[in-house]
């Protein structure tokens, strides 16, 4: 072996979600691991993502909620917001975590780290600046970026992403964001509650993957809280304004309409960083959507895995840890395992939130199965109404086998409310048990057992039920 060529058992290409949980499973596990990362630690997630976006919209949450404090007999008097120390908050969240995911942590933890580009160079090398890796097995684990659509005029005006968005230390007069998907409805939301005029823009429908009721809550709060939002709509071109700004020319109901705006925010969805890794020279098949896997997470080259967003499936961190723990299992354990999406959940983090897990309607309607679907009102909660939040519902869906297969939750924490329905459907938990459960009173997650109860409600009260229970009664 030459100076500059490393023998491992496990070689990461990249170091987001995915790749640190591989390298820190593999590491205390007593594999040799080797990880080039080229860019920051913490990837996506940790630098332009799910932190940042989450610890922005606490502050707008928290400058919408001394706005309403008056409705509880508060008096703060004038509300003032603070845009750039809003975003030293971003960066402080963002500083505190970062330890958790810096080279310092994973080298003490055995993981040799390349701060070098990795790419393949034959089906079992890769190389790393001046360093050559063999290894047993590998992980592309690169993640994805923004994808910006080809509109007139997109090249010649400067945008922002999720990845320059953060640093803007100085509030948008007014912000225009294109697209409706969850990044483009969170950055909209959290831009309005900090004092921005924000406009959205969607091709399609806000949030077309959720339940259509569900996200009716989320739009009439994103538009109370401020947000103009054109559905159905499209940009068909975009310049820059004299002032510095941006106009954006949109298409809608056979009309055509410009917006200007100070800034523009791109979020119409995300691309596989499949770039520049030598997949070719390794044998690894991938097309716009990501590397090609199957259910075991290998490529076509059977020493090559790919984990997270560049394996083309579902974009979440919480995804990439799973797919990490799928790899784990299979080298490290030698034990067959496969994804199985059946109780994914996800999250929009807007006020309030919207949360999934498993199927919707759209989706079981898809795949011809029946369900009967079971619907209880924050508005029925004394919790909701005692702290004003008595906007939205859950919804659970129960197949012909009384089995739960899917829910939607929007309000007030519904994404820690979501947790158990994961559970039931992973575990296959029979609804009875949801609806006996003894629940704190007064709380939120009173809802999952009210819900749970109401799939019973119509046979409990049934005439059927009442003439037993009268034959009962005379004994």
């Amino acid at each position: 072996m030459t100076k500059n060529a490393i023998n491992a058992d496990v070689c990461i290409i990249g170091g987001g979600s995915a790749g640190l949980s591989v390298a820190a499973g593999a590491a205390q596990l007593g594999a040799k691991v080797v990880l080039p990362e080229r860019g920051k630690m913490g990837g996506d997630c940790l630098n332009y993502g799910c932190v940042p976006s989450k610890a922005l919209l606490a502050a707008g949450k928290a400058a919408k909620a001394a706005q309403k404090a008056s409705e509880f007999g508060v008096s703060t008097g004038t509300v003032e917001v603070d845009f750039a120390a809003a975003k030293q908050h971003v960066e402080q969240a963002i500083a505190q975590i970062a330890p958790n995911d810096s080279v310092e942590r994973f080298e003490g933890l055995g993981v040799t780290v390349i701060k070098e580009t990795g790419r393949f160079i034959s089906p079992h090398v890769v190389q790393a600046g001046a360093q050559t890796i063999r290894a047993k097995g590998f992980v592309v684990a690169t993640g994805s970026r923004a994808f910006v659509p080809p509109i007139p005029g997109i090249d010649q005006i400067d945008y922002l992403t999720n990845e320059c968005i953060f640093e803007q230390k100085e509030r948008p007069a007014h912000l225009v964001v294109l697209g409706g998907g969850p990044i483009g409805c969170e950055m909209a939301q959290a831009h309005a509650m900090l004092g921005s005029k924000v406009t959205l823009v969607e091709m399609f429908s806000i949030m077309p993957k959720d339940d259509l009721k569900a996200v009716s809550v989320v739009r009439k709060s994103l538009e109370s809280d401020g947000v103009v939002i054109h559905e159905l709509a499209k940009a068909s071109a975009v310049a820059a304004t004299a002032d510095g700004g941006v106009s954006v020319t949109v298409e809608k109901d056979g009309k055509t309409f410009s917006i200007e705006g100070s800034h523009l925010l791109v979020a119409t969805g995300r691309m596989p960083n499949t770039e520049g890794l030598g997949l070719e020279e390794a044998g690894v098949e991938y097309d716009r959507r990501g590397i090609k896997v199957g259910a075991d997470l290998r490529s076509s080259n059977r020493r090559i895995f790919a984990l997270g967003d560049v394996a083309g499936g579902p974009q979440f961190t919480h995804v990439a840890g799973y797919h990490a723990s799928i790899f784990v299992r299979q080298v490290m354990f030698k034990q067959r395992a496969k994804v199985d999406y059946a109780a994914l959940p996800w999250v929009t983090y807007t006020d309030p939130e919207l949360a999934q897990v498993g199927l919707t309607e759209a989706m079981a309607e898809e795949q011809g199965i029946a369900v009967t679907a079971v619907r209880w009102e924050f508005s029925e909660m004394d919790r909701a109404i005692a702290e004003r939040a008595t906007a939205g519902f859950a919804k659970i869906l129960v197949n012909k086998k009384g089995r739960v297969v899917g829910a939607t939750i929007v309000g007030k924490g519904a994404g820690d409310l979501l947790q158990p329905w994961g559970l039931a459907i992973a575990s296959k938990m029979k609804l009875a048990t949801m609806a006996g459960q003894v629940v704190a009173y007064p709380t939120f997650s009173e809802i999952n057992k009210r819900v749970a109860g109401a799939y019973f409600t119509p046979r409990l009260f049934s005439k059927s039920t009442q003439r037993l229970v009268r034959f009962l009664l005379r004994f």
